[in-house]
């Protein structure tokens, strides 16, 4: 059980996927002006990770290893995540339309965010078990969530914030995302 916590605090807050290593920052900046579509966008994410996480461990472990077609893991795990996402979207589509049109095109993107493709690397270059691989993608998506919340919560008060011109929008977005980047460095040397 500790081994879990430790592996929890190191995928939140240690190596968070957004903030430490700075990875998904497509959506990250896209969906965090309003605290719902964060919040939408987070939840998607967790689902998708967590799914991406066991199918591309089993697609590795169960198909690419046995065979020696580990150099195809690039094409199989993009092809297991937009499967995934598609199921995603249809999902959102018939049951929450004002969360699909929330998202809006940042939806179809988590097909390629660099976060969800990089954590399925991780846990495969980790040599994770499959049990220890689903844990690491929920708490990296928790991670992502996290930071994707907070984030909205800075850039809504942002908004009521005079900023000057040249830093109104996604430069100040930049800028704050930069800062809370540095903040999360202080959780560095915890494990």
């Amino acid at each position: 059980m500790g081994d879990y916590i430790i592996l929890a605090i190191s995928c939140i807050f240690v190596n968070n996927i957004l903030l430490m290593q700075y990875l998904g920052n497509c959506p990250f900046l896209g969906v965090s002006k309003k605290m719902d579509t964060a919040l939408g966008m987070g939840m998607a994410v967790i689902f998708v990770l967590v799914m991406a996480g066991a199918f591309t461990w089993i697609t590795d472990n169960y198909l690419l290893k046995p065979f020696g077609f580990e150099y195809l893991r690039t094409l199989a795990f993009i092809l297991v995540i937009a499967s995934l996402v598609q199921f995603v979207e249809m999902f959102l589509r018939k049951s929450i339309p004002g969360l699909y049109a929330g998202l809006g095109i940042f939806l179809p993107l988590i097909t390629t965010n660099c976060a969800v493709m990089g954590v399925c690397l991780i846990n495969i270059k980790e040599e994770y078990s499959f049990l220890d691989t689903l844990f690491a993608s929920f708490s990296y998506a928790v991670g992502f969530a996290f930071a994707l919340i907070l984030f909205a919560g800075i850039r809504e008060r942002i908004l009521l914030a005079r900023v000057p011109k040249p830093l109104q929008d996604t430069s100040i977005g930049l800028i704050t995302a930069g800062i809370l980047s540095l903040a999360f460095f202080a959780f560095k040397g915890m494990v």
